[in-house]
């Protein structure tokens, strides 16, 4: 006989039928649930108690570890996830070591992203731990060999994890790998108003987004995500003023290309962010994330606008990803560097002392040593003071894979020439001596200090006060790096509390109301009658 998790199941449905309660129907109906033992007739077939059989395991009582690689969308992904996990009884834990079950969340931009991921998943099987996949590498290439026989919670069904996590440690193998649509229409994504648990309970990451209009010939990502799919407006709205009424005084978009919201539902990124605007309270602040050249070059004069609002961080992540025409086509950017330099300079004179961030690769196929220089060039002529250098990696199933390549020598030297120059000047040491309004929302990396961001969304850190932390604050800027400043807090300046409300504690689930809350009591005080009985 064959073990359960030899078979792998394209969705939940196919081991239930359309009669059968569905999980969320069950805590109303378990007064009289007892494990029942199996016998057994031959040895082959005898379980361990290490190895109970599936229909004696209650889900909601394990512990999950979740791990979360790539960019701010993923993260806001695993959020929801750990959310709607912890929402149903099972227990989140930071410990990979006692959890039951290793939920992985995926990036598929970079093949080191990758390379982690698939160490992670041995490395959970060699533990024997049980898995869920999820992320964009197995939703865009999910008959990969070492995802053979693995569940999958694709990037559009994360509404659907505690499934897929019960059928699991159950011992089967479930898939869920469809697209949201309303009337054939393609959605983006999972509701907004899910559960979720933020990682930072200060800072709400909100996907405006899902997708793109682009076609990028090195771009795995657009495979697992797809088309642009845009949330309306209210729905982001009502998220945002249920995140300020949780205690967050930080709220950052993201998406693919967030410049290209709204084209598939009429409406626009200004239109949404006047409107957010008008949701965030006093003291609490809004930083956009990315968006390429195209989508932004039509919305500059109600951009500028908006990046000048006393609530919007003055900061935007463009990436030019080459300062060559020639590489840009091939890239299939769909625009020209002039795009680039005519948003950039734009939102400089418009914006003074806007913070422009942009992304480059060194390396792309067919580059040569003077679409290198020109980018080189580029650098030097903005300095910019976030920089995300990337070496060319091919992507399997992406047009860029099948073009010739640069030495891989060459990429490395491109890769380290860049990094030098960058690395040449210091963008902030004329702000040494200011006197600026920063919001404290972090702790460093190395603890020694709280981190907080000034109105350019520059990067300040300030003494590791208990007090300080979720606080707008003025401070004295004393000292420079080549990624933050170092202020300390001015005495005589108030200190105002950015939240509107005490936030949740770590760890804490946002979105529940008090009737689901009590709907959840209900079923675990009958899990647990049932266990003891």
């Amino acid at each position: 006989m064959p073990a359960a998790c030899d078979s792998v199941l394209e969705d939940i449905e196919d081991i239930v039928s359309a009669e059968d309660l569905k999980p969320r129907d069950r805590q109303f109906v378990r007064k009289n649930v007892f494990p029942k033992v199996r016998k057994r007739h031959s040895q082959k077939n005898i379980q361990t108690e290490d190895d109970p059989p599936s229909d004696s395991i209650i889900p909601g009582a394990q512990k999950i570890w979740i791990r979360t690689w790539g960019c701010s969308h993923n993260n806001s992904d695993g959020e929801y996830m750990a959310g709607q996990l912890a929402a149903y009884g099972y227990k989140i834990t930071d410990n990979s070591a006692e959890a039951d079950l290793w939920l992985l969340n995926s990036c598929t931009v970079k093949n080191p992203a990758e390379d982690h991921f698939r160490n992670s998943i041995k490395k959970a099987q060699e533990g024997k731990k049980k898995v869920v996949l999820a992320g964009c590498v197995p939703q865009a290439q999910p008959r990969q060999d070492y995802l053979k026989g693995l569940s999958i919670i694709g990037v559009q069904q994360i509404d659907r994890v505690v499934e897929v996590v019960e059928e699991t440690i159950k011992g089967h193998s479930v898939r869920l790998l469809g697209q949201k649509k309303d009337n054939g229409k393609r959605l983006g994504g999972a509701r907004l108003d899910l559960p979720k648990i933020r990682k930072n309970p200060l800072i709400e990451i909100i996907s405006i987004n899902t997708g793109c209009l682009n076609a990028c010939t090195y771009c795995k990502t657009k495979h697992a995500r797809g088309d642009l799919a845009s949330y309306p407006i209210e729905e982001l709205v009502d998220r945002a003023k249920q995140s300020f009424q949780e205690g967050v005084c930080e709220i950052w978009l993201t998406s693919e290309d967030t410049g290209a919201y709204g084209r598939d539902i009429g409406t626009d990124l200004p239109t949404l962010l006047w409107k957010l605007v008008e949701a965030i309270p006093e003291g609490a602040m809004l930083r956009l994330g990315m968006t390429n050249p195209p989508y932004i070059l039509e919305h500059l004069e109600e951009m500028a606008k908006i990046l000048n609002h006393p609530r919007v961080y003055a900061f935007l992540h463009i990436p030019v990803q080459s300062a060559s025409d020639s590489v840009l086509m091939d890239m299939k950017r769909e625009y020209c560097v002039a795009d680039f330099k005519q948003v950039v300079d734009f939102l400089k004179e418009k914006v003074p002392g806007i913070t422009i961030a942009t992304d480059i690769i060194c390396g792309f196929p067919g580059e040569t040593d003077e679409d290198f220089q020109e980018t080189m060039k580029l650098v030097e002529q903005y300095r910019f003071p976030s920089l995300f250098i990337n070496q060319f990696y091919p992507r399997p199933g992406t047009p860029a894979a099948k073009m010739h390549q640069v030495p891989a020598t060459v990429k490395k030297q491109r890769t380290k020439d860049l990094s030098q120059l960058f690395h040449s000047y210091n963008p902030y040491d004329h702000k040494v001596g200011e006197r600026q309004r920063v919001l404290v929302t972090e702790e460093s990396f190395d603890s020694n200090y709280y981190v907080a961001h000034n109105p350019f969304y520059e990067q300040v850190l300030v003494p590791k006060d208990p007090l300080l932390m979720g606080k707008m604050v003025e401070v004295n800027i004393y000292e420079a790096g080549k990624h933050y400043m170092k202020g300390r807090p001015v005495s005589d300046a108030r200190v105002y509390t950015a939240s509107i409300t005490r936030p949740l504690a770590k760890g804490e689930v946002s979105g529940l109301t008090e009737v689901s809350k009590r709907h959840f009591l209900l079923y675990y005080t009958d899990k647990t009658a049932a266990v003891q009985a």
